[in-house]
């Protein structure tokens, strides 16, 4: 399926603002209720909207450090990429995990209550990962802008 211009609207609208009603983001595409609905019940089933979620704030949560790490691995078998990708999913305070194209196999963003923490977490579990040779490790100084809303 094509988007049309009231489908991107309306996504656009649901990225910045997922938790208005129906009835509310009618009116900010300027659609009826209904038809907005069953553009919404259509672009969920047809998997352009995949979930809708709470974005919670690291600093209030005390885990106010991020830092971006790019592992290395000892091999490129398929196993071992499996068997890593398989583990770095478990770590809790890996927020993302990239396979890359350059000198590093993977880069991930993980979040820490401070250095300490990370370190802890580097030592503790991203070091134990299966396959992993070498590590490099950037702290963000600060965020200059976030966000998840995807160009529509």
């Amino acid at each position: 399926m094509d988007l049309d211009s009231m489908d991107r609207r309306i996504l656009t609208v649901l990225q910045k603002s997922g938790r208005m009603s129906n009835a509310d983001l009618s009116e900010r595409v300027n659609l009826s209720a209904s038809a907005c609905h069953r553009r919404v019940q259509r672009l969920e089933k047809e998997g352009y909207i995949s979930d809708y979620v709470a974005l919670v704030n690291p600093r209030r949560i005390g885990l106010p450090t991020t830092a971006f790490v790019e592992i290395t691995l000892s091999g490129q078998a398929d196993e071992l990429l499996d068997a890593f990708e398989r583990e770095v999913a478990r770590v809790p305070e890996v927020l993302e995990c990239h396979l890359m194209a350059g000198k590093s196999d993977y880069l991930l963003k993980v979040v820490a209550q401070d250095t300490d923490d990370f370190a802890r977490i580097h030592r503790q579990k991203l070091a134990r990962l299966p396959g992993v040779l070498g590590m490099q490790s950037s702290f963000a100084l600060r965020t200059v802008f976030k966000t998840t809303a995807l160009p529509v």
